[in-house]
């Protein structure tokens, strides 16, 4: 199918018979003078210019065409009585904390911003752009690819921090208002086969595995009632498409969708712990287009029922916790890798053996970065980085309560992050795959689950506290 017949095809003509959020959520004047809460949004289209190559799968992915523009957004709250908060979405596979780090220390610079203040997402959407060191070793790439993705990496940083400041400067009066909805395309592929699951469907049998079909849903809104953000997560990997055409895979179908529906609207999505989930079947355009209206529809029906306001309160936490290796690679090790069947292994091993020749010394461990933010007394987002599984986010939706979402993908794409029982398990999740990120490791501890919700506690009960 000719890209442009699919451009054409992106959810115009779906009759959607609404015209804007009239009849959806109005917020009176009234109460959005009572609510105290400023929002402000922006966005850039980030679709590279040039042939940096597309992420993920390990292979040589240059770009042929788009179905549509990637885009990074932001949404800046802030009460009569709190600092701002700054949560950036994005159409990137991953971002490296070798980017998002510079992000921060701008921000700050500039703008005074903390680092517990921003959230820096990504959907992690495999028909996007590479960043910086990000699976370092994974691609095989050459001199060339590499200044097209640094020069690109370099450009992003300028664009975030400039969308971040227009956020900042546009803040208006607002009122929030959260529900959840539901949808159902995502599949634990770690307990069904992918070729299996079509003729499961089509039988109406159950899949196997948790999963998380809630769509959490913000809705931003003036006190007009002017619909300003739709804020919105799925717990799947955006893995539908593998081919080498610029696209936000459902995500980026679903974003479309909403802001055709709802004119004006900035549509942003998170991924919220996705890590061991996919929409299955996959590889069709046309399944894309699927999932990303199951998406859509799911957030328009949350927003056609009454939502819950939340009150004009904001807290933040942020701890950037030492997560260990159960045990780092030696010298040894490296050099029987350098002729290892996998190349990614070998090019892993080549590039550590260096590091050490050049007086390195390899981390125990990992810097892992984990939110906690407070809106009133109704929403507790927690982000924590890298690809989290499902089980993240059902731990902690059930020990803290309705109103909890769980944000996976943010600030690092440093590896996955296994539960405790996905790490008994193994598999790629939760075995021996931490070279595939670059990490001088195999293997993470087994105790990363009790460590990571640990500290998690102890983030929510300091907003708790500062909420008091």
């Amino acid at each position: 199918m000719a890209i442009r017949s699919i451009q054409r095809r992106c959810f115009l003509g779906a009759a959607l018979g609404m015209a804007g959020l009239a009849g959806v959520q109005r917020a009176s004047v009234a109460e959005g003078l009572q609510t105290g809460w400023k929002a402000g949004v922006a966005r850039r289209a980030i679709t590279p210019g040039t042939s940096v190559w597309l992420a993920g799968y390990g292979t040589r992915r240059a770009p042929e065409g788009k179905l549509h523009e990637l885009w990074m957004k932001a949404l800046a709250l802030q009460t009569a009585d709190s600092q701002p908060a700054v949560l950036i979405t994005s159409d990137f596979q991953g971002v490296p904390r070798s980017m998002s780090n510079r992000v921060f220390s701008r921000l700050q610079q500039e703008l005074g911003l903390e680092r517990r203040q921003i959230m820096f997402t990504f959907s992690h959407n495999h028909c996007g752009p590479r960043l910086g060191d990000d699976l370092i070793d994974y691609y095989p790439v050459d001199a060339e690819q590499e200044k097209l993705v640094a020069d690109y990496t370099d450009q992003m940083v300028e664009e975030a921090v400039a969308m971040v400041r227009e956020a900042l400067a546009d803040l208006v009066p607002v009122t929030l208002r959260h529900g959840t909805g539901k949808t159902d395309f995502a599949v634990n592929r770690r307990n069904n086969r992918e070729a299996d699951v079509a003729e499961l469907l089509a039988r109406g049998e159950p899949l196997a595995g948790p999963v998380d079909h809630a769509v959490p849903v913000l809705h931003v809104a003036t006190e007009s009632g002017r619909s300003l953000a739709v804020l919105f997560g799925y717990a799947c990997h955006p893995t539908t498409l593998s081919f080498t055409t610029w696209c936000g895979d459902y995500p980026g179908f679903a974003q479309l969708q909403i802001e055709q529906q709802y004119p004006g609207t900035t549509a942003m999505f998170v991924n919220t712990c996705g890590g061991d989930q996919n929409p299955l079947p996959r590889r069709k355009v046309e399944l894309c287009e699927r999932y990303g209206r199951m998406l859509a529809d799911a957030v328009a029906a949350v927003l056609q029922q009454p939502l819950q306001p939340v009150q004009p309160a904001l807290q933040m936490s942020f701890q950037l916790m030492d997560l260990p290796y159960l045990e780092v690679v030696d010298r040894a090790q490296l050099q029987e890798l350098l002729q290892d069947s996998s190349a990614i292994k070998a090019r892993w091993a080549e590039r550590l053996l260096k590091q050490l020749d050049n007086g390195g010394e390899f981390e125990t461990g990992s810097p892992y970065p984990l939110h906690a933010w407070k809106l009133g007394e109704e929403l507790l987002w927690i982000g924590m980085g890298a690809e989290t599984v499902v089980d993240y986010a059902l731990r902690f939706k059930l020990q803290y309560g309705p109103g909890t979402w769980v944000m996976g993908y943010t600030d690092d794409m440093l590896a996955y992050i296994p539960s405790r029982r996905v790490w008994e398990e193994g598999g790629y999740e939760g075995g021996s795959f931490l070279y595939e990120y670059g990490r001088p490791a195999f293997r993470w501890r087994g105790d990363l689950e009790d460590r990571i919700a640990a500290e998690v506690d102890r983030l929510v009960r300091s907003t708790n506290a500062g909420q008091r």
